[in-house]
């Protein structure tokens, strides 16, 4: 469940105080994983922020995530099959939540979050799907990561 990644990557923290102009919302994305045979496998459960609702040069400054292109792509596949090389591939699971905010981003509490009343927004400190920034903030993450070991 997603929501239960949120809480071990430790995604935010509660604040007593928000800046109300800058709380964006969020809301709960809910989905049913299906074996093949149509039973149900899993209900999950993800948190997105409405990240529409954020301003530039405030919530956020840069967006942009370096994305292959698909020709590249086939390029480089019919040059490791022609020379025999093998391919390898990886999925990075809830791979936004392992990216640090530079900015300061608040968003209001989650529907059917219950907190003490003295609470009154929360401080993202990892990025969250739905966020303008989040792409970016992955891919920042994993360039550090792959550089640390060598690449």
């Amino acid at each position: 469940m997603q929501s239960s990644s949120q809480c071990d990557f430790a995604v935010c923290f509660v604040q007593p105080s928000c800046p109300r102009t800058r709380a964006i919302g969020t809301k709960w994305v809910f989905k049913i994983k299906r074996k093949a045979d149509g039973s149900i496998e899993k209900y999950k459960a993800r948190l997105v922020a409405k990240g529409f609702r954020q301003k530039y040069g405030i919530d956020y400054t840069e967006t942009f995530s370096p994305v292959v292109k698909y020709v590249t792509l086939r390029m480089v596949i019919a040059i490791s099959r022609h020379f025999g090389w093998p391919i390898d591939q990886l999925d990075v699971v809830t791979a936004f939540l392992y990216g640090v905010m530079k900015e300061q981003v608040f968003c209001v509490i989650p529907e059917g979050v219950e907190l003490d009343s003295t609470f009154d927004c929360l401080e993202l400190v990892k990025a969250i799907y739905g966020l303008k920034q989040a792409l970016r903030v992955w891919n920042e993450t994993f360039d550090e990561y792959v550089c640390s070991i060598g690449f």
